[in-house]
């Protein structure tokens, strides 16, 4: 099994209109990722990379070590999760990226995160 499926993601998005300002071009997004050890092996998050689209096609992207300020180690069948947020200047964009992850071996890999909407509810509709 090739070791970036021995990890799973589970992404859910979020429209914050508290926090929004549509007349000033600001929408306010959080993301909950929760990352799942399903194979045999310890792995620990090392790097993220995020590459997000807003409506217009204007790209950003961001790289640094770990989540939130931590690199969680994660054994078999642990699991991790935490929130974050985009602001963007449409009400529509699109975020994918993938994590780098270490084995016990010192072995890395990337585990991709497939593309998720980032959008306000009119725009779903």
């Amino acid at each position: 099994m090739e070791k970036e499926k021995n990890i799973k993601i589970n992404v859910k998005s979020k429209y914050h209109p508290e926090r929004s300002n549509p007349h000033r071009n600001e929408y306010f997004f959080s993301y909950h990722i929760t990352i799942i050890n399903i194979g045999e092996k310890t792995t620990q998050l090392i790097s993220r990379y995020w590459h997000i689209t807003d409506g217009k096609g204007r790209i950003e992207e961001v790289r640094g070590p770990g989540v939130v300020g931590e690199q969680p180690r994660l054994k078999k069948g642990e699991q991790f999760g935490y929130t974050s947020f985009c602001p963007l200047p449409t009400p529509f964009g699109v975020m994918k990226g993938a994590f780098t992850m270490v084995d016990d071996k010192g072995s890395s890999f990337d585990v991709p995160i497939s593309p998720f909407q980032l959008a306000t509810p009119e725009i779903l509709n």
